[in-house]
């Protein structure tokens, strides 16, 4: 089996949220939106999860650190592309797979992405 590292995306605003709250926090089914999808992550065996953070960093990161995920700062929200660019440093070397998730996306499910990673063609490294 080919090792799993997962980002999570969850450095945006929330502005349509309208709240204080950093999106990713809200509570869905007594947890965060982030907790959630950190937990797929966990479910799906990943070696090592980065969740990539920007507004609200003080108020996101204790709570996604507490969950064992490793936290990286985007500072400027300059796109989707530059914000998994963040998380580069953080991930191994090596011929594993990564797959990006978005923090605020919690119903996507444990067995539709190991579905989605077993329609990866062999020695390709994304899906079109």
């Amino acid at each position: 089996m080919t090792a799993l590292d997962v980002v999570i995306l969850a450095a945006g605003k929330g502005t349509r949220m309208k709240s204080s709250l950093p999106k990713v926090l809200h509570p869905v089914g007594g947890r965060p939106m982030v907790a959630h999808v950190i937990a797929t992550a966990q479910a799906l065996g990943a070696r090592r999860t980065v969740v990539v953070l920007g507004h609200g960093i003080d108020q996101v990161a204790p709570v996604v650190e507490a969950l064992g995920a490793a936290t990286v700062e985007q500072r400027a929200q300059l796109g989707t592309g530059h914000a998994v660019q963040q998380a580069l440093p953080l991930l191994p070397d090596d011929d594993g797979h990564t797959l990006v998730l978005f923090g605020d996306v919690l119903l996507v499910g444990v067995a539709t992405l190991r579905g989605l990673l077993a329609a990866l063609p062999a020695g390709e490294d994304a899906l079109a």
